[in-house]
């Protein structure tokens, strides 16, 4: 047995990964390349290796003749029998090729070819690993800044996080330890290219997935992920359990699994909504935590008409247009939103609001409201009551004025 070769080769198969019969077969198209390059050719050079014990042998076979005219190929009578008594003319020989006796650059070829061989594999094995972990997120220690891009380590590869992937306000220090998408990973002759992201939409997925139990194991799904990066993110979630209330789930005790993912993200603002088939019942969920008095969606055209209370308008459009730029990403319609009094000039309110209103007024309401909030300057909760990231401990309707009650008028062009 050669117990060395047989040791090496176990060493590169548990730090590299690499499989001994790629290396044996690597070891044998080097021994055939030396013997090229030793003898000229290697048309008749055969190896023979024992791939249990890492014994090899190399063979050149020669045809006997009486008189030799291409010794590389063919060996006289007298020299054959000298092997093989019972050899005669036309016979093939087995002549034994000693590997030590090869010379310098035959050996250094041999060489070349098993460390490029080794090379090769370290690639493969490499981009296999990562190429399983496409469309994911991976956890990578932050080395250095190169211009605008930084050099993220992965561990067996380095990724380069580009400034287009880069969340604006996101600052690291070297060593610091940061989750990242998976993008692309393409295979290079130089290893592997690893593209990573920390603004993907689905990057808020998968950290979803890692905190909550419930959207791991299918239980609850992630419906649509719309995200403004390193400022706020909207997700329509839906449960497959009726039991199982999936913007709870999602936000946790305390908010202890939302605040988990928040703080990943450095900060970043999440609303949590429920998912609805009902497509103007999505969109009213969606504009949350603005309060809707009528949703009129074109399914076909995919297109929506709210209206929301005056006091409401700049709540349900967000600052600088965030809310309802999200809203819209969220649901896949575009989304026109009107004030109360646009929609009574002109004349787009349901038919029966006059009367609804009416009835309110005899019950005390006079729509007065908090000035504060008319500016949008909000800090932002779901409609299922769920704070953000500041805690989510606070009621969003905790405010000096009174809270009118819910209209609900929600309807559809096509249903």
């Amino acid at each position: 047995m050669n117990t060395e070769l047989m040791e090496a080769l176990t060493i590169l198969e548990k730090e590299k990964n690499i499989s001994k019969d790629v290396m044996m077969d690597a070891i044998e198209n080097s021994l055939i390349s030396a013997c090229k390059n030793h003898f000229g050719t290697a048309e008749n050079i055969k190896v023979i290796m024992d791939r249990e014990t890492c014994d090899y042998a190399v063979y050149a076979e020669k045809h006997v003749v009486e008189e030799v005219t291409n010794p590389a190929l063919e060996i006289s009578l007298e020299e054959a029998e000298k092997l093989d008594s019972a050899l005669q003319v036309g016979d093939v020989a087995q002549i034994p090729v000693q590997s030590k006796e090869f010379g310098r650059i035959a050996t250094q070829n041999a060489k070349n070819l098993i460390l490029q061989k080794i090379r090769e594999e370290e690639r493969k094995v490499v981009f296999d690993q990562y190429f399983e972990k496409e469309k994911d997120i991976v956890t990578g220690i932050v080395q250095r800044y190169v211009g605008k891009n930084i050099s993220i380590n992965l561990g067996r590869a380095d990724a380069m996080l580009t400034e287009n992937e880069q969340v604006k306000g996101e600052v690291f220090k070297p060593t610091d330890r940061i989750k990242l998408y998976v993008v692309e990973v393409k295979n290079t002759p130089r290893g592997p290219k690893i593209l990573v992201s920390r603004t993907h939409p689905e990057l808020v997925k998968r950290l979803f997935e890692a905190e909550v139990a419930e959207v791991r194991d299918g239980t609850v799904e992630i419906k649509s992920i719309a995200r403004e990066a390193g400022s706020r993110t909207k997700m329509a979630v839906w449960s497959n359990d009726p039991n199982v209330d999936p913007v709870g789930a999602c936000v946790g005790m305390n908010g202890a699994r939302v605040n988990a993912v928040v703080q990943e993200l450095r900060g970043e603002k999440i609303d949590i909504i429920n998912w609805d088939e009902n497509p103007a019942l999505l969109i009213e969920n969606a504009l949350s935590p603005a309060k809707v008095i009528s949703v009129m969606a074109d399914p076909e055209e995919k297109v929506a008409n709210v209206i929301v209370p005056d006091y409401q308008l700049s709540l349900a459009i967000g600052k600088e247009g965030q809310n309802a730029r999200l809203a819209a990403r969220l649901t896949g319609y575009k989304i026109d939103i009107k004030s109360e009094t646009q929609a009574i000039e002109a004349g787009d309110l349901p038919e029966n609001y006059m009367e609804q209103m009416g009835l309110m007024e005899e019950e005390g309401y006079t729509g007065d409201y908090d000035e504060e909030y008319e500016d949008g300057a909000y800090d932002g909760y779901d409609s299922d009551g769920y704070g953000e990231s500041d805690g989510y401990e606070e009621d969003y309707d905790d405010y000096s004025g009174e809270e009118p009650e819910e209209i609900g008028f929600v309807e559809t062009d096509k249903e």
